[in-house]
């Protein structure tokens, strides 16, 4: 009885150490006694992609997107959303867990049938996620009630990542597989038109190169302007000591203006006003050359971009490199017990001695 009455009057004389002393006992209490075990299971990671060079040149700016470290920031964010949350509730049901009854108060779920906003906030104290920048490795610890379950929250995270990662990164790659291989037939079906086109503008002039059959009358013009001015040599030559109606003379006159004939009617085929010269002929037929050549580039570059592209999207899968696999607890590392013990203590004495000090302060102002 003397001890109680002690113990009343030094909780109102020193209410701030009644008060420490009984934060520390029921610190001891919960952190002993009844905080339940949990298992921590642990998986380091990192993302890898195939090493594969691709054809010609790079479209890699195309497909552009985040690479290394950039990766594993956008894995990190999916295994901490709310998509990630729901995968693993639909796999494993964590809900029902870490509501267990067996679990203590303060440590477990309020209910299996909390709301997704709650189980969101509750599970970011149970998953630590942690990027190592100067490693580029992505650390993992699950937290869980039972070894089993944290290293299956641990394994159902690194597969689930994994596929997203996949799906996210080839999503863009497909679409730009897909807008290319179009192309390619719009380009592959106006190449067989404009050399379609080629081939019946052959056929109707009846001539396989246009421009090959004008340089050709070229060449004959210019060895009928030699002839004449062979002649017209020999001409000048015979007239010094010849009349002009010689038979000599004669002669040379009809070949000369034969000659002359000739040369204008072969100039006539080449070029006139109207009508279908070869130079009109040539004129178009190297148009449309241009054209058709002009369109097996584009087709010869859509190919190789498709190639490019295909290669592009093959780098786009990422790997999931485990550098530790997920462990499988054999005993309870959390909470940490002691520790946790001692930091209230410590805090609590130490507010106790700052309440106390204060009090003294005060109660020496007074008097």
């Amino acid at each position: 009885m003397n001890r109680v009455l002690r113990a009343k009057k030094f909780a109102r004389s020193q209410p701030h150490w009644a008060l420490s002393f009984v934060v520390i006992v029921l610190a001891v209490l919960y952190w002993g006694v009844m905080a339940s075990d949990r298992y921590v299971s642990q998986t380091h990671i990192v993302l890898q992609s195939p090493e594969i060079s691709p054809i010609g040149f790079n479209v890699s700016s195309l497909l552009a997107g985040t690479s290394g470290s950039g990766d594993l920031l956008l894995l990190k964010d999916h295994l901490q959303s709310v998509d990630m949350l729901q995968k693993l509730q639909r796999k494993l049901d964590i809900r029902s867990h870490y509501a267990n009854g067996d679990i203590d108060y303060w440590s477990r779920l309020s209910s299996s049938d909390v709301e997704l906003e709650k189980l969101y906030d509750y599970i970011q104290n149970r998953i630590e996620i942690h990027f190592d920048e100067y490693a580029s490795v992505l650390r993992i610890k699950v937290q869980a009630y039972s070894p089993d379950m944290a290293h299956a929250i641990a394994q159902t995270l690194l597969s689930e990542g994994e596929q997203h990662m996949n799906d996210m990164g080839q999503r863009l790659a497909a679409e730009q597989v897909a807008f290319i291989e179009e192309q390619v037939a719009t380009l592959e079906k106006r190449l067989y038109s404009i050399r379609e086109e080629l081939i019946t503008f052959q056929n109707e002039q009846g001539m396989v190169s246009p421009t090959g059959t004008v340089q050709s009358f070229f060449a004959i013009v210019s060895q009928l302007q030699g002839q004449l001015s062979v002649l017209e040599a020999r001409k000048s030559s015979a007239a010094s000591f010849q009349s002009p109606t010689s038979p000599e003379i004669i002669r040379l006159n009809s070949e000369i203006n034969a000659l002359r004939q000739q040369i204008d009617t072969e100039k006539q085929k080449m070029a006139t006003a109207s009508g279908n010269s070869l130079n009109r002929i040539s004129a178009q037929y190297q148009t449309l050359e241009l054209k058709a050549q002009f369109a097996l580039e584009l087709y010869s570059n859509a190919l190789l971009t498709l190639e490019n592209t295909r290669v592009e999207a093959a780098r786009k899968l990422k790997q999931v490199s485990i550098l530790q696999q997920p462990t499988v607890p054999e005993f309870s590392t959390e909470p940490k017990r002691w520790y946790n013990i001692v930091i209230v203590i410590f805090f609590a004495i130490f507010l106790a001695a700052i309440a106390h000090l204060t009090r003294a302060i005060i109660r020496d102002h007074r008097d």
